[in-house]
């Protein structure tokens, strides 16, 4: 199997593939915040009013990214 050489690769397909990157860390970055807004509630870790702020951090990383970005491979 070749690997491509990013440079090689026609401009909408890196717009593509960046895209879908940005989508997958933020997702990523939302579920993290949820998953420590848990455990802070189930007492694994301090809850410093924490947990709430997690999933408003997680919101907004999901509705940010929804808008900027959108779903791939959807005009």
């Amino acid at each position: 199997m070749r690997i491509a050489d990013w440079n090689t690769l026609p401009e909408d397909l890196q717009l593509v593939l960046s895209r879908e990157a940005l989508r997958r860390a933020a997702e990523t970055l939302a579920e993290h915040a949820e998953l420590l807004a848990e455990e802070m509630e189930g007492g694994t870790l301090s809850d410093r009013g924490g947990p709430d702020a997690l999933r408003l951090f997680a919101a907004v990383v999901r509705a940010t990214n929804d808008d900027a970005f959108g779903q791939v491979g959807h005009a």
